[in-house]
């Protein structure tokens, strides 16, 4: 009995080093993207929300309230299950964070999402207008940029609205009324080049707007 014992205990004990290593894994990836998001200058100050999913796990390493995305690190970041419950950290959860754990929940394969407030994108989504995708490459990654209606900032509606209309598989991209775009992917990083291509297909396509109507 002590030998079954002890070897359960050897198990536990690799298992949760094991956990830790793919968190600070996590951690570090999750920092250098934010850093490449905020160098492109998809985010300002500490709004917005990126996150990304410990691989093959329930934990998700995700951006605090009050930390811009320049500003992550193992200190500041939070790591939480998908139910919301606080695993590591104690900086205050965002508003934003229902709806990345929801998309974790009915989108298995995807391991990272990126939530901006970039210029061009927003500009779009407060005008209430889907971003034409007018290029050769939008079309192909895209296809189409839905616009998703949005309740109260922060609130269960929006929340559930943003869930409701990733729930197709089909979906990797969208803009939130009134408030930004989001991208998911199967990698933080490609969550991250999606909210790129957002950005430039928004600006084109306004670019476009604006010289057709001179």
């Amino acid at each position: 009995m002590a030998v079954i014992e002890k070897n359960n205990q050897t198990q536990y004990t690799e298992r949760t080093m094991m956990d830790e290593k793919e968190i600070r894994s996590t951690v570090l990836v999750l920092m250098e993207v934010a850093k490449r998001a905020f160098n492109a200058h998809l985010q300002t100050g500490t709004g917005g929300n990126i996150s990304a999913r410990v691989v093959g796990s329930n934990t998700v390493v995700i951006k605090p309230s009050g930390v811009g995305f320049s500003e992550c690190n193992p200190d500041n970041l939070l790591v939480v299950d998908l139910e919301g419950e606080i695993l590591k950290g104690s900086a205050k959860p965002s508003k934003d964070m229902p709806f990345h754990l929801g998309i974790y929940k009915v989108r298995p394969e995807v391991n990272g999402i990126v939530h901006v407030h970039s210029p061009w994108a927003t500009t779009w989504a407060v005008l209430g207008e889907e971003i034409p995708t007018l290029t050769v490459h939008a079309q192909s990654k895209f296809g189409r940029i839905p616009l998703v209606p949005s309740g109260p900032d922060g609130s269960k509606e929006a929340a559930e609205s943003v869930i409701h209309a990733f729930r197709d598989p089909l979906i990797h991209v969208a803009t939130l009324q009134d408030h930004g775009a989001v991208g998911v992917g199967k990698t933080l990083l490609a969550a991250e080049e999606l909210v790129e291509l957002i950005e430039e297909t928004a600006q084109i396509a306004m670019l476009i707007r604006l010289a057709r109507n001179r």
